[in-house]
């Protein structure tokens, strides 16, 4: 019950990546090339219109103001200004190129606004689609993975990378590339005017770059592993909670709020603790680059305003461009370990989604495989043997078992005797360690996965219900009731489809506690089926497989949780939830299978005993110490055995 597991925790996901998952992230995003390199070019565009206006006003400054430019700006080598400045008597023509000035200001600003509006507007909606587009494929091919991927992998985990980790890359993608690229036109475009401006100056303004980029390095390499520990940490409180509000009632029962508030907090602690420890770097990094970007505002002012009172080297309006651009710089400065800090964590995110994505299939459907339309019915377990883990314990050995078609068979044996196990096999939830499972004469991996589970229904001990209407959970048996039950006003279901739904009830011995219901199909069962007792569940998913049709039927203690007037019921109707299909009854109540055909008796992975009721009875082996048990003593057993 340990979340703390890392078996169940996803780092085994990591070993399914190959090199930088974010190479991954990138290769996924190719189709949306086009709206992203928009969304680029857009961000150039906007930053370059930013700086525009400072410009603007360096030319305003000394054109019109001072009248002290030198001619060699940059906007007088494009030809937007004049080379020398207005004389100061000619008033009319230094307010005409002030009206300039503005109007090219006016220009800049509106470039702006349309560039702004078409870089937000590319990179969010195209993050969009890329977190639904992503989100869709990580869904899907966990619903394609086997059971072995679900049973040895938490929930919590899963939810976690279905939400907060691909969320985490749509930001990256929304945010990041978006931030970066501004800090890199404003690297280019600051750096390219100051180094053409003054270059001295400019030299040692832009010193630090480098060291930026080295102390950069350097944090990435430490914060990396900080952050998919603390991915890891959320996963596993994700879990711990899931678990905890999943299990509301056994916590309320057994008053162990106390001990789970300790297991929560014992889990959020190291959540808290580790991402403590991440921030405190984090900000001593970025309090860093600030010092560094204060230290090239000093050096502007001291060094660059001595060369432009002593020496003439800047006109005022350069020096003013300086330090505005400087403030300009501020933000990319940081920007840069901003970036690296969420490209780290994205990063770790994408670790586990793509490692998800990379995770290969136990269980695959054949390219090639038979796709018959129904099954006949005939089962063969040949020599098999089966472990969940390679090495691990053998949950079966050596079985040798064959059913024709239409033959109910009864599974009867102790807890972890392998009967649930056995028959998880012709559906190829796993597959066998050695020998054969075969299904009219052919091995059930030359079958479609889709045939398999299409035409092999399954009611299990406790069966899930998902939150909906009971309507809704019968119609799931059927993918083309179902999709009609959904797309349908309610009230307004077919006719023919709303007859299936109820017949399937009846047969499964469920019409009658629905009708009594206040809503009747239209009852809410709430999440997981919480708002229905354990045997009106069972009814429910019986219901369910019955309006599948399938050709074999497994019914794994299908009526462990009902009461004995229902179980009846649903005795009385078992000939007609099996006739002219294979039925295979595992149950713990053995009055449930004396009339089946055979019964299988199991311990320890192997069969010890087969045959009839009677028989087994007469035997005097296992089956009759067990049904014994159930019925009273050896009188009364004899009792009923007379009775058959």
């Amino acid at each position: 019950m340990d979340s703390s597991d890392a078996h169940g925790s996803f780092e085994d996901i990591r070993d399914e990546v190959d090199g930088n998952p974010m190479l991954d992230a990138f290769r996924y995003a190719l189709p949306y090339w086009v709206p992203l390199a928009v969304g680029v070019v857009s961000t150039m565009i906007n930053r370059a219109a930013r700086l525009f206006p400072a410009l603007m006003i360096a030319a305003a400054i000394d054109l019109v103001v001072t009248q002290s430019g030198t001619g060699d700006g940059i906007l007088a080598v494009v030809g937007l200004v004049p080379s020398e400045p207005v004389p100061a008597e000619r008033v009319d023509q230094r307010l005409n190129l002030l009206y300039y000035l503005g109007g090219l200001t006016v220009i800049a600003y509106l470039v702006q606004a349309v560039s702004h509006y078409c870089s937000r507007y590319f990179f969010q909606t195209t993050a969009q689609r890329l977190q639904h587009d992503l989100r869709l494929d990580t869904y899907d091919h966990m619903q394609r993975l086997s059971l072995d991927f679900f049973n040895n992998h938490q929930t919590g985990g899963m939810m976690s990378i279905l939400n907060s980790d691909i969320n985490r890359l749509e930001d990256f993608f929304n945010v990041e590339i978006r931030q970066i690229t501004e800090a890199v036109m404003i690297l280019t475009l600051v750096g390219g005017y100051m180094l053409y401006t003054a270059p001295r100056l400019a030299a040692l303004v832009l010193l630090p770059v480098p060291i930026i980029a080295l102390v950069t390095a350097k944090f990435i390499i430490w914060i990396e592993p900080k952050y998919k520990r603390i991915r890891e940490l959320v996963a596993r409180l994700n879990t711990r909670l899931a678990n905890n509000l999943g299990g509301a009632a056994i916590v309320k029962s057994f008053d162990r709020y106390e001990v789970e508030n300790r297991r929560v907090a014992e889990q959020s602690r190291g959540y808290r603790d580790e991402k403590i420890d991440a921030i405190t770097v984090r900000k001593a990094f970025f309090a860093s680059l600030r010092l560094i970007v204060g230290a090239m505002f000093v050096t502007i002012l001291i060094v660059g305003g001595r060369d432009a009172i002593t020496a003439g080297g800047l006109s005022t309006g350069a020096f003013v461009a300086f330090f505005v651009y400087l403030q300009q710089l501020d933000g990319p400065m940081t920007r840069i370990g901003k970036t690296a800090n969420n490209y780290q964590k994205a990063k770790s995110s994408a670790e586990r989604v793509f490692g998800v994505l990379g995770y290969e299939a136990d269980i695959q459907s054949p390219t090639d495989g038979t796709d018959p339309v129904s099954l006949d019915g005939d089962v063969a377990f040949e020599d098999v043997t089966f472990s969940y883990s390679d090495g691990g314990e053998r949950i079966l050995e050596g079985i040798d078992l064959e059913v024709e078609a239409g033959e109910t068979i009864g599974f009867a044996g102790t807890s972890g005797s392998g009967k649930s196990t056995l028959l998880k096999l012709p559906m190829r939830f796993y597959d066998v360690d050695s020998g054969t499972v075969r299904i009219d004469g052919d091995d059930v991996r030359t079958y479609s996965l889709q045939t398999l589970r299409d035409r092999i229904g399954v009611v299990e001990q406790d069966p899930y219900m998902f939150s909906g209407t009971i309507r809704e959970n019968i119609a799931y048996g059927d993918g083309e009731a179902f999709k009609t039950v959904l797309e349908a006003d309610p009230g307004e279901v077919p006719e023919d489809v709303e007859a299936r739904i109820r017949n399937a009830a009846m047969a499964a011995g469920a019409h009658r506690f629905i009708t009594e219901l206040p809503e009747g199909y239209d009852t809410m069962v709430g999440e997981r089926g919480v708002k229905l007792s354990g045997g009106q569940r069972q009814r429910v998913s019986i219901a369910r497989t019955v309006l599948n049709d399938p050709d074999i039927i497994v019914l794994d203690e299908a009526t462990s949780d009902v009461d004995t007037e229902t179980e009846n019921l649903i005795q009385r109707n078992l000939d007609e939830l099996t006739a002219d299909r294979t039925a295979f009854v595992i149950a713990h109540r053995l009055s449930t299978i004396r009339n089946a055909d055979r019964i299988v008796v199991m311990e320890d992975g192997d069969v010890i005993e087969t045959g009839t009721h009677r028989e087994l009875v007469e035997d005097g082996g296992a089956y009759a110490d067990l049904w014994a048990s159930q019925t009273g003593d050896g009188e009364e057993a004899e009792a009923a055995e007379a009775d058959d």
